[in-house]
């Protein structure tokens, strides 16, 4: 009978993006598991309207809290990053019949009518994008790309953590 001997070596120091795609992979983990179980079918219920009517539900605000930034840039990206977890996530259009939008259009509804805003907000997010993936030409065809929201919402957490860093 022989023994093994296992030996421990100390784990690779990771680079902030190593870190940044390890978070990214469990977030998107946890977004599908969360997805399949909070799924509902409310089709057979009585009274349901199996066609939602996407100009009368009204828009859900963010969470309650505070946001944690204080500079308007940092604050819209996060914003509409939490739009996103709220209403869905759109990978092919700016928004679909369930209410689910595209970054693009989160950070439109979320801009409240301020385009200067929402114009820096897009140019914030497409760097933070192209950081991460270089040939990325634009936020609408990266995001067609993408086969959760996951990608999505990180780019969007590297973008605030840009503009907060800036101070913008």
């Amino acid at each position: 009978m022989s023994t093994a001997t296992a030996v421990r070596l100390a784990p690779p120091a990771l680079d902030l993006d190593a870190r940044l795609a390890l978070v990214e992979a469990a977030m998107s983990v946890r977004l599908a598991e969360a997805a399949v179980a909070f799924e509902v079918n409310t089709a057979h219920l009585p009274g349901a309207d199996p066609i939602p009517h996407i100009a009368e539900a009204p828009l859900l605000e963010p969470a309650a809290t505070p946001s944690p930034y204080r500079t308007p840039l940092a604050d819209l990206l996060h914003r509409a990053r939490l739009r996103i977890e709220i209403d869905g996530w759109c990978r092919d259009a700016a928004f679909d019949e369930a209410g689910a939008v595209c970054p693009i259009q989160a950070i439109r509804v979320e801009a409240r009518g301020d385009r200067d805003l929402a114009h820096d907000a897009c140019v914030t997010l497409l760097d933070a994008i192209q950081d991460q993936f270089g040939d990325a030409e634009t936020i609408p065809s990266w995001n067609a790309q993408q086969t959760s929201a996951g990608p999505v919402l990180a780019a969007f957490d590297r973008a605030t953590h840009r503009a907060h860093a800036r101070n913008r």
